[in-house]
């Protein structure tokens, strides 16, 4: 009887573990897609068949007492495999399915991605995205997401990271600005001009150059890889390409934006780079990665996502 008892508590303690990654019981019934008041109720069934209590409750936090903890720490793995398992038993069908939690930065997602998104769907119609706007990195195993798309200059080594395509910094103007306020000929000529930054954590701002195109030494260029760092000042900053590029098709200044963020832009002749023969480096990453935790099996709807992805993006962000 008591087996059969503990029989009827596995979901249970894997609705336990999600609690435990996800901090809230708000969170781990998004998570579960179960009402708050379901998951309450079902941690509570625990503890009464455990006759210990698992969870500490305050009116702001929760946590797990040294009993909670230990079913979570000893059930993780099994639940994992348990998870792995299934994956693999799902993938034997004909087509890539199942929902897809991914996360991906706001501007590169809403310029490059949703567009591809949309025409993978319709290519594997058994596939379902759920997409996650945020620049805020996640730590992709405690928040349930399947993918995470980042420029990134290092992708963590705990994880898989597949390389989709390069991209770079471009510093950007309207003509009308520039004909207003000059066209900068140097680096060193933008301590003159309104110069719109995404927000770092120095006092004060600054953009490195590296002179390309130029033989070394000419004027005004370093000398081999030698670069140079300028300080800028603006009276705009924004952490959101999106907002630096609005900014400055508006007149406003000069601005420093990922290629992905300027491309649109640039194409329809609405914006022109600045300082074509220099090339602004330390600013973003130059290489967009679709990051996922490591498991031993990647479902087939997670590889084919990142197939598309990879060609789709395969023409890069070039004005």
């Amino acid at each position: 009887m008591e087996n059969q008892k503990i029989n009827t508590l596995w979901t249970h303690l894997h609705w336990l573990s999600v609690l435990a990654q996800q901090g809230s019981y708000t969170a781990a019934a998004a998570r579960l897609g179960v009402s708050k008041a379901a998951m309450s109720q079902r941690i509570a069934d625990l503890e009464r068949a455990a006759k210990v209590t698992l969870v500490q409750r305050t009116t702001r936090s929760l946590r797990l007492t040294e009993a909670g903890q230990k079913l979570v720490d000893d059930t993780r793995a099994s639940f994992e495999q348990i998870e792995q398992s299934f994956a693999q038993v799902r993938d034997l069908a004909g087509q890539p399915s199942g929902l897809i939690r991914v996360t991906a930065p706001v501007a590169l997602a809403r310029q490059q991605l949703v567009p591809l998104f949309a025409d993978f769907l319709r290519d594997f119609p058994e596939v379902r995205i759920e997409l996650d706007l945020s620049d805020r990195l996640s730590t992709l195993a405690t928040e349930g997401f399947d993918l995470a798309i980042r420029h990134t200059a290092r992708p963590p080594d705990t994880h898989v990271a597949w390389a989709l395509c390069p991209t770079e910094s471009v510093l950007v103007a309207t003509r009308a600005y520039l004909r207003r306020r000059g066209e900068p000929q140097t680096p060193a000529d933008l301590q003159t001009h309104n110069c719109l930054h995404y927000p770092r954590s120095q006092d004060t701002p600054a953009w490195t150059f590296e002179g390309i195109g130029q033989m070394p030494g000419a004027e005004g260029v370093p000398n081999g890889n030698e670069r140079i760092t300028v300080p800028v000042t603006g009276n705009f900053a924004a952490n959101n390409s999106e907002a630096l590029r609005e900014a400055a098709l508006s007149g406003a200044g000069i601005a420093l934006v990922p290629d992905f963020s300027a491309q649109s832009s640039l194409r329809q002749g609405k914006l022109v780079r600045v300082l074509p023969d220099w090339k602004p480096v330390g600013a973003f990453a130059e290489t967009i990665y679709a990051i996922r935790p490591y498991a031993p099996h990647v479902p087939r709807a997670v590889a084919a996502l990142v197939d598309a992805l990879r060609k789709g993006l395969a023409q890069g962000f070039g004005g």
